[in-house]
């Protein structure tokens, strides 16, 4: 029989699940894996975020531990500071800190807080503190001339910095300032900060703030200085001693410059008038160092009359106009036939012959190349120039300058002094003997007055301190002793007898009487045939009566010229600072001329 269908209808067979089922099944696990690798990221995320800024601020708490307090920022303390005048009361040399007058912006030209503003920090009246830009493109031209070129920093940076920190270049210093900077730029305006950074920064010499740099530099106060003296000003913050006007006149004229052609592209001034005041430029004498071998004499002498923790203004005996005199003609005399006679090195002072006031010092040929004073620090052996206190010691034992006495060769044990010349004249005055300078007749003096000792001790009582040799070459001046100290001890000559200390700050106590009088006055005579017939002829000055001693030591070593005009003490010294030998310099030759051109300055 027949299968009946039922009322459903036939039944179909099961078919398997859709396949787009089938695919969800299969993706499902990998999207929950995503899911797990997300949160672990975003979970490591935040733990690097919440370390980064423990880290953060680790550093920062590192850094800025034991920063100062900014409230203490215009209590900074500062050395004394030492200004040292010539006799006219213009200022030589400063030593410490020295701060002029604090000044706001509106007592200032406005063009000195622009050229600032234009070489410094071009965009300081509209960044935050840090200037991005300026960073960005001191990083990069580092980075292209593979060294550190050029800086970045804000004035806001600089101004902390100058307040607060040092300038060692290190990570927590870098940190450190960045902090101060935003402290500063929140504490106070920008005005504020412009006048914090003219009044604190340091701007070569010893001064500290534009008013105490333009007095230095210009004599006037920064109230007073105009265009290019606002830019030269301006200028030095990059590099103090290099831009020093002076020290480094053509330096610091470059640097204005620059500063000039900046406030001209900033627009702060028209280009017209950058190159107008930059042909304005030019520095008075008193900006170079004149006087500076002087100055640091002289400080040593105050540093004893004035308390340690106190500013000082001294006026001293020098002369400026005369220092400007001895300094030229020193240069001069070694830069011409001195360097024709490779003679590298000279030393001039100039004293009062009747107080020992020092109103001239050249202890070299330039100081910026070389401090070293040797007209004070250098001893070396004065040949003929120590002649007369043999003389002296002749005349005190009796005899005169008519007196005669025998040049002929002499010996004494295995030494045999020599004339210059090698010639002898016989039977000759004192007078003769001195003025030309013969050795065998000073041997003979001192020989027959009690040999070396009381020559050294006639010496010592005129003024020379210097360790003397115990022998009889003392005669030929073989002791070494300084310049300053040979010029003072011939003060006695030229002014009646009286021995005087040389000094640069006044009053001192009245010379002591040192030689009779009749002595003093016959030394006198003698050193004056010296030149007017002796070996120091080329000190002659026409209208002037001049008298001195010539030195020479061997093989031309040491030259020297010290004697007296115009009632001032005036000694020469000509050598090399390695002791080596010059060409043929005579004590009578360059030194006799360079005296010769002192004296006529001083007219």
């Amino acid at each position: 029989m027949p299968r009946l269908s039922s009322p459903q209808g036939p039944r179909r067979p099961s078919k398997p699940p859709p396949a787009r089922a089938d695919g969800e099944a299969r993706r499902a696990p990998a999207r929950s894996w995503g899911r797990t690798l997300s949160r672990a990221i975003a979970r490591l995320f935040i733990w690097l975020s919440v370390l980064g800024l423990i880290a953060a601020t680790a550093v920062v708490v590192w850094a800025a531990y034991d920063l100062p307090r900014p409230e203490s920022a215009m209590d900074a303390t500062r050395r004394p500071a030492l200004v040292v005048q010539d006799r006219m009361g213009q200022t030589i040399a400063t030593y410490g800190d020295l701060v002029g007058e604090p000044l706001r912006l509106a007592d200032m030209p406005p063009e000195l807080p622009a050229a600032l503003v234009a070489v410094e920090d071009r965009r300081f009246w509209s960044h935050w503190g840090i200037d991005i830009v300026g960073v960005t493109r001191a990083i990069w031209v580092d980075v292209t001339v593979g060294r550190l070129a050029q800086g970045g920093s804000s004035i806001t940076q600089q101004v902390a910095k100058t307040l607060f920190l040092t300038n060692e270049r290190t990570f927590r210093r870098k940190i450190r300032e960045f902090l101060l900077t935003i402290w500063l730029e929140r504490t106070f305006s920008k005005n504020e900060i412009l006048e914090i950074y003219l009044n604190r920064v340091y701007l070569g010499a010893g001064t500290w703030g534009v008013d105490a740099a333009a007095r230095m530099y210009f004599g006037v106060s920064a109230r007073k200085v105009n265009l290019w003296q606002a830019a030269v000003l301006a200028g030095l913050p990059r590099a103090p001693s290099r831009f020093n006007p002076r020290t480094n006149p053509s330096a610091a004229a470059a640097r204005a410059k620059e500063v000039l052609t900046a406030m001209a592209e900033t627009g702060a001034i028209a280009p017209e008038r950058a190159k107008t005041e930059a042909a304005k430029i030019a520095f008075p004498n008193s900006a170079r160092q004149a006087g500076a071998w002087f100055a640091d004499w002289a400080a040593e002498q105050i540093q004893a009359i004035v308390p340690p923790d106190r500013d000082a203004v001294i006026r001293t005996t020098l002369d400026l106009r005369l220092q400007f005199a001895v300094e030229a003609a020193l240069n001069n005399m070694l830069d011409g036939p001195g360097a024709a006679a490779r003679a590298e090195q000279g030393a001039v002072v100039v004293l009062d012959a009747a107080t020992g006031a020092v109103r001239a010092m050249a202890g070299g040929r330039d100081y910026r190349e070389s401090n070293f004073n040797r007209a004070v620090n250098a001893h070396r052996q004065p040949g003929s120039a120590f002649k007369p206190f043999v003389w002296l010691t002749a005349l005190e034992n009796g005899m005169t300058p008519a007196d005669t006495i025998v040049d002929a060769p002499i010996r004494i044990g295995d030494w045999r002094p020599e004339n210059f010349e090698r010639d002898y004249r016989g039977e000759i005055t004192l007078d003769e003997a001195l003025a030309h300078s013969v050795n065998t007749v000073s041997v003979r003096l001192m020989q027959r007055f009690g040999g070396p000792r009381p020559v050294a001790a006639t010496a010592a009582r005129l003024g020379i301190s210097s360790q003397l040799p115990k022998d009889a070459s003392l005669a030929l001046g073989t002791g070494e002793v300084g310049l300053l100290e040979l010029t003072a001890a011939f003060a006695p000559f030229f002014n009646g007898g009286y021995r005087v200390a040389p000094f640069a700050v006044g009053p001192r106590e009245p010379p002591e009487q040192a030689i009779r009088p009749e002595h003093a006055a016959m030394m006198l005579d003698m050193m004056t045939s010296v030149v007017s017939r002796g070996t120091g002829k080329a000190a002659a000055v026409a209208g002037i009566a001049a008298a001195g001693k010539t030195g020479t030591t061997s093989d031309y070593r040491d030259a020297w010229f010290v004697g007296g005009a115009n009632g001032a003490m005036i000694g020469v010294w000509m050598g090399n600072d390695g002791n080596t030998p010059m060409k043929n310099v005579t004590g009578g030759g360059l030194p006799a001329r360079l005296f010769r051109d002192i004296a006529a300055a001083m007219r």
